[in-house]
């Protein structure tokens, strides 16, 4: 029998990770992921990106509006943009957070931009453009449910958090845009009834012409 002490086997170096990266304007314009990703500048905001970013959304909405009018083949050319900007985004923002090597940085407001989008669209009557004082509403019931994440948006929000150990991938990428779409719709839920009462039932006139209603 030795004598010699036993020595716990030798473990493999492992470097320390790297520290998260700051969101730069030299980042954004890096690559087109990080243009998108950053909401063309938006979320570079040194407060409340989030914020910055859906108000970016809205007014470029309104822009979008006035150019492509309202009606089916308005809608169709909204169900496109998002539905795209939904799978653009997906790879931008899986990109991007690993660029600042951090799963979901606040400097990413495509999801809120993508988000509110939706929930402008939805809330605009088929003949005319919403009203100020209705995306104002719907701006602040937005931002109360994915800053403060209440109910099923915290769920929405943990559900594909990194794990220890885990690398930032697809599924976290994935997650920056999921929780944002549920509290638009948490956002268009508490909207169903001014806006059924404003205007005699809540619609979207896309699906109305699909159906021949």
């Amino acid at each position: 029998m030795s004598d010699q002490p036993h020595l716990p086997a030798a473990t493999p170096f492992e470097p320390a990770p790297l520290p998260p990266r700051r969101p730069t304007v030299h980042l954004l314009l890096s690559h087109p992921a990080h243009f998108i990703a950053f909401g063309a500048g938006s979320g570079l905001s040194p407060k409340a990106p989030g914020t910055v970013g859906t108000l970016w959304a809205w007014v470029t909405f309104n822009a979008l509006q006035r150019l492509w009018g309202t009606g089916a083949a308005a809608d169709l050319r909204w169900a496109a943009l998002i539905g795209i900007g939904t799978l653009v985004g997906w790879w931008a923002c899986t990109h991007t957070a690993r660029s600042l090597r951090v799963a979901d940085p606040g400097a990413i407001v495509w999801d809120e931009v993508l988000a509110f989008w939706l929930v402008l669209w939805v809330i605009s009557p088929a003949s005319a453009p919403s009203g100020f004082w209705a995306q104002a509403l719907a701006f602040a019931l937005f931002r109360y449910f994915d800053a403060a994440k209440p109910g099923p948006v915290a769920w929405a929000d943990a559900l594909f958090k990194l794990q220890r150990g885990q690398a930032i991938g697809w599924a976290q990428g994935f997650g920056i845009l999921f929780d944002d779409f549920v509290a638009a719709f948490c956002t268009l839920l508490v909207l169903a009834v001014p806006v059924a009462v404003r205007e005699g039932g809540l619609r979207v006139s896309f699906l109305s012409n699909l159906l021949g209603a």
